[in-house]
């Protein structure tokens, strides 16, 4: 028995011996921990388990892990890291510049948290250089991701979430002046060229310091507020940047799919900056799904296809045109002769010491783009190719440039160049590409070979000769220049003699500008009228590259000077949304303006909903007063100014059959000269949509599009327009009667009598219902059976909301918007500030009465203007500016 045990004993020791010298790791391997006191070290040879995972602190229920890892597997490069347990994310890094050995130790004393490398020197601690005295008593890894440090009093000495990498979590803070940095790559965590910037008034990617995207962009984005931003959060219904003493929403950005996560600690949620320069947000449950992403076009990412790459729609990349991919897959210039400059001292000469004679510039094709031009300031107005280029020369820096011949603009490109991909929209910007002259082992020789000596000798008939020459060359030249600005670029190109009266003019933004020979070219001289209006007339037309464009010819612009119709034609020119029309240019010529626009090959709201065959369905309704909503909101909140567009109607809402409803006209009414004020009621508004304020001398705000954008919403529930009129079947004619009088409005006796039916106003009459809880009988009767009950109340009740009398009272667009989705409860109609809607549906009736009985709508219209409405506190109110159909502004 006991020699038998003496083998058992030397048989169970060779066994831990071979363990331990074998498989060291998994036999030493520590056990993970809730919380941690001092003294304690780590390192990732210490408490590595048979995963490869060094961990040994975890939160509550294990969502996270505080671990020292390595990112690649097979990697001598170590990290402090907190990692996502269920997607193994690693969503913070102490050392993700300074990487660590296995055997590098992490320790945990008063002090704090301090990780050191092989030769025992700090590389990075925790709290760092706080002030605090407070010694450090415990450790923690929140169930949020967060991993603090507390004091015996347990306050927070230091915490993970106020050093953010590259990834933001749900709830996590991120003041501005923090940035996300991306890394190198999946396998490398060192920080690479990108950051997520947080500033006062937006959210932005930036490449090598070079904007490329900002957060307001998003198509679901809203500016609630124009106050400094403070700090960004991110939950699960969206990302939201908060200023205004951390209680109010400055710009919020909406998910279209959020979620209700209360109870569900399995779903997690995480805002990431990519190696390749995408911000997403990411949702994981039992799933993984993306559900944010910016940009939303990969191709507007800055290395997209690599330096100088082309990127296409489809996805696919080559060179831009003049250079071709090398060995190493890399573009490079097509002319041998020839390469792209190496990185410089801005201090240092020209070209790298090439010289301005060995720069040559490439020309790139008008068609493409580059992603940082609309982020970007000219940093030359007015100039011709040959200053920018100059401009470009005289700094090793600059890359190559972006000229614009209509306004003069000069773009540099800087340090880096990335990608390029096909314009979206017609533009003159064009782009070009510094490369330098290659040297050889022969330029040398070839300086020495100069014959100095013959020049020096040339007798002094030569010299003159040459002189002579010379000069015959530089005024030829010079004629030819002239010749070329005048009929090929610059104020020849854009102005013809007639239009001389608006010069070139140093604007910022200003919007591609063409001749009225192209325009009267590309709508067959003026050949198709889509529209017209109190702002002037619509032509279908079609550009030269095949675009389509809806062309307005502006007729009451009065006497707007040039520089003011220029700088407001450049603010509406960068409004970029989704469910705006875009501008795509302008002309002016003989005293006339033009305007060329996108083309909606649907037309119009009106005729899609009043006139169209087959009925228009209650989604696309649905959508369509989003989008519109989504259109208002973004220009009253989201804009560098306020706009309000004073003509909310659907004659002014876009169909297309590719694109979102688009809202036009929207800048139009910041082009009326100060003279013109006067003409507020007439010029700035239709009638049927006007808001009370308009015609009782109040101030004019945003509010007053809310009030259109109601009355709009009901003709979209109602499928006809508010003030056309209508009879309505009743139970009752003798309960509806008594309802009218109590109501304050009059019925049709004589219909009442002969059909049981009257005429209504239909708002007054959508109150009624509203009142009643009748909702099922506003909606479209040619939608019948097709409409869910719910959405009817909510779109109901949300235009109620819009009509208040009060402004004060009304929703801002943005709530609108928050409400139509789902975000924002809907707010519950004030009856008191709708019951001059009863005033305007007894007027209604009255003058309905009237046509009835011969007297013509403008004779009734005449009528009422003149005695107005006698006894009641609206009287001030023209009351037919509200019920009649006659238009001011019309169609555009």
């Amino acid at each position: 028995m006991g020699s038998a045990a003496a083998v058992a004993a030397r048989s169970t020791s060779l066994f831990f011996f071979f363990c331990f010298f074998l498989f060291p790791f998994s036999a030493v391997a520590g056990p993970i921990y809730k919380s941690l006191t001092p003294p304690f070290t780590a390192s990732y040879q210490r408490y590595i388990d048979n995963s490869g995972a060094g961990a040994f602190l975890s939160s509550p229920n294990n969502t996270f892990q505080a671990r020292i890892a390595n990112s690649d597997h097979g990697s001598s490069s170590y990290y402090f890291v907190v990692v996502h347990v269920y997607s193994d994310e690693i969503v913070w890094s102490a050392n993700r510049n300074r990487p660590v050995s296995q055997s590098s130790p992490l320790r945990f004393t008063g002090n704090g948290l301090t990780l050191y490398d092989d030769s025992d020197h700090p590389i990075w601690s925790a709290p760092g250089n706080s002030s605090s005295s407070s010694s450090s008593s415990l450790l923690l890894l929140l169930e949020s991701g967060n991993l603090i440090l507390l004091d015996s009093d347990n306050n927070t000495l230091w915490e993970s979430f106020d050093s953010p990498t590259d990834v933001l979590l749900e709830g996590q803070k991120l003041p501005v002046g923090r940035n996300l940095v991306s890394s190198i790559s999946d396998r490398n965590p060192s920080e690479g060229d990108y950051r997520f910037v947080l500033t006062e008034n937006d959210a932005m990617l930036q490449w090598n310091g070079v904007d490329y995207w900002q957060l307001s962009m998003t198509s679901t984005a809203f500016r609630e507020k124009n106050i400094p931003v403070e700090y960004l959060v991110m939950n699960f219904s969206g990302v939201y940047l908060i200023g205004g003493n951390a209680d109010q929403v400055v710009i919020k950005a909406v998910f279209r799919d959020s979620v209700d996560v209360s109870g569900n600690s399995s779903i997690f949620q995480m805002a990431k900056l990519e190696s390749n320069g995408l911000f997403t947000i990411t949702r994981a449950g039992r799933s993984e799904n993306q559900i944010f992403a910016g940009p939303d076009d990969n191709c507007r990412l800055p290395e997209s296809c690599g330096r100088l790459g082309l990127c296409t729609s489809r996805g696919s990349c080559s060179c831009v045109p003049a250079f071709h991919s090398d060995l190493k897959g890399e573009c490079v210039p097509a002319d041998g002769s020839f390469a792209l400059p190496e990185s410089c001292n801005p201090s240092s000469s020209p070209a790298d010491g090439a010289g301005a004679d060995g720069i040559k510039y490439v020309n790139l094709r008008n068609d493409l783009d580059y992603f940082s031009t609309a982020f970007s300031d000219p940093i030359a107005h007015n100039v011709n190719v040959s200053s920018c280029q100059n401009l470009c020369s005289k700094n090793c820096s600059c890359r190559g440039f972006y000229h614009s011949h209509s306004s003069g603009f000069c773009y540099l490109i800087w340090n880096s160049i990335g990608s390029f991909t096909i314009k979206t929209t017609q533009s003159d910007l064009v782009g070009y590409v510094k490369t330098v002259a290659v040297k050889t082992s022969d330029d040398a020789d070839k300086k020495s070979d100069f014959p100095v000596l013959p020049v020096v000798l040339l007798p002094t008939s030569g010299v003159i000769a040459i002189v002579l020459v010379a000069t015959l060359f530089w005024f030829r030249r010079r004629r030819k220049t002239k010749k070329q600005k005048s009929s090929k670029s610059g104020i020849g190109k854009y102005l013809s003699s007639a239009e001389e009266e608006i010069d070139i003019i140093s604007i910022p933004g200003l919007p591609i500008r063409f001749t009225y020979q192209e325009l009267v070219a590309a709508t067959g001289d003026f050949g198709t009228q889509i529209g017209s209006g109190g702002f002037g007339t619509v032509y279908k037309g079609s550009l030269a590259d095949g675009t389509e464009v809806a062309v307005k010819k502006i007729t009451c612009l009065g006497s707007r000077g040039r520089r003011e119709f220029l700088t407001e034609i450049a603010v509406i020119g960068k409004i970029h949304h989704v469910n705006l029309v875009r501008l795509r240019g302008f002309c002016a010529h003989a005293g006339q303006r033009y305007l060329v626009y996108e083309y909606m090959n649907r037309g119009s709201l009106d005729r899609a909903l009043f006139h169209g065959d087959p009925v228009m369905e209650w989604r696309e309704r649905y959508e369509i007063a989003l989008g519109t909503a989504r259109g208002l909101a973004y220009l009253h909140s989201s804009c560098e100014n306020t706009i309000i567009h004073c003509d909310v109607k659907p004659e002014n809402i876009l169909l297309h059959d590719k694109s979102p409803v688009k809202i036009s006209d929207f800048g139009l009414s910041k082009l009326l000269s100060t003279e013109e004020s006067g003409l507020f009621t007439t010029m700035r508004g239709t009638r049927g949509y006007l808001a009370p304020e308009w015609l009782t001398s109040s101030a004019i705000s945003d509010k007053t599009d809310v009030y259109s954008y109601g009355m709009v919403l009901l003709e979209i529930i109602r499928g006809k327009k508010n003030s056309s009129p209508q009879t309505h079947s009743n139970s009752s004619a003798s309960d509806n009667n008594n309802r009218g009088r109590a109501n304050g409005h009059a019925t049709s006796s004589a219909s009442s009598r002969e059909s049981g039916t009257r005429l209504i106003y239909f708002p007054l009459f959508a109150l009624e219902m509203h009142e009643e809880g009748r909702y099922s009988e506003v909606v479209d009767p040619r939608l019948a059976g097709r409409v869910p009950s719910d959405e009817v109340k909510k779109l109901l009740r949300v235009a109620l909301c819009c009509v208040h009398e009060e402004p004060n009272l009304r929703p801002s667009m943005s709530n609108v918007v928050g409400m139509l989705e789902g975000g924002v409860p809907v707010g519950e109609p004030r009856i008191r500030s709708l019951n001059f809607l009863r005033f305007y549906g007894r007027r209604f009736t009255e003058a309905s009465v009237l046509a009835e009985n011969g007297n013509e709508p403008g004779e009734s219209m005449a009528m009422y203007q003149q005695h107005g409405a006698s006894g009641n506190t609206s009287s001030s109110y023209d009351s037919l500016s509200y019920i009649s159909s006659q238009q001011v502004s019309g169609p555009r």
